[in-house]
């Protein structure tokens, strides 16, 4: 069984990606919900959030592969998580900066996420690292996880804070969207709408998360057999109602 950890909802975009990817693989999603969001909690919150959650991936539902589908997450907690589980394969979310690097015709790559993933260390080398000679700058996409949250995709109030993040990035120059959070993937409707008409990628990271998972299921030889009948599991703190809202998002996504 493949464990998928998440803040909230948000992580159900790597979930959907997984499940079409490997449609053999039995899936247990652990969406926290009562803590949501992680972006503006302090980093001892999101360390002891996060290995709560992937303990119970692991410990409790024997998950032998985890991804952290959480940008702030991993930016916070991943070393530790590897650290504690190092037998555990453990895929982590990080910002995909280099594809847009390689990408832009602007030369100049912008980054949608939260504050805490923003500013993380493992942002800045990666970005040292892959978009050098490249302007990259950022933006925390204020109130897209609570609309998410809220399932409030699709209304004007959605509309209205995606173009007020939006639009100063793609008037600097921006030609290449990359989403840091997972959650933002469910607003990118919103998005497309404030971008038309002008030349500007979204950059999606979840389909490259899922080939890593192929990947490495591959290389430990974990991978189900072609037989397997897939079970798709979802846990949550948040509470009955918040876990009847998470299936009836994965419905709209099958």
């Amino acid at each position: 069984m493949i464990g998928v950890f998440d803040s909230g909802l948000g992580g159900l975009s790597i979930w959907q990606q997984v499940r079409a990817a490997l449609p053999c693989e039995s899936i247990v999603y652990y969406g926290d919900g009562a803590n949501c969001p992680y972006g503006g909690r302090t980093e001892d919150e999101v360390t002891q959030l996060t290995m709560a959650g992937v303990e119970f991936l692991i410990e409790k539902k024997g998950a032998k592969l985890v991804v952290i589908a959480c940008n702030t997450a991993t930016a916070t907690a991943i070393d530790a998580v590897r650290a504690r589980w190092p037998g555990v394969p453990i895929v982590g979310m990080l910002p995909a900066i280099k594809p847009a690097a390689l990408s832009t015709r602007t030369g100049v790559v912008a980054i949608l996420g939260t504050e805490r993933s923003l500013c993380s260390e493992k942002l800045r080398q990666y970005t040292e690292e892959f978009a050098a000679g490249v302007e990259v700058i950022s933006a925390v996409g204020t109130g897209f996880v609570e609309l998410v949250e809220r399932d409030m995709e699709g209304t004007p109030e959605a509309l209205g804070a995606v173009r007020a993040v939006v639009e100063p990035l793609v008037a600097r120059g921006a030609d290449m969207l990359v989403l840091g959070c997972t959650h933002y993937p469910f607003l990118a409707d919103e998005i497309r709408r404030v971008i038309a008409g002008r030349e500007v990628e979204i950059i999606d990271p979840a389909p490259a998360i899922a080939r890593r998972v192929a990947q490495l299921l591959a290389e430990h030889k974990l991978a189900a057999d072609d037989s397997h009948e897939p079970e798709y599991e979802f846990y949550t703190l948040a509470g009955g109602e918040y876990l009847q809202k998470m299936k009836r998002k994965t419905e709209v996504m099958r």
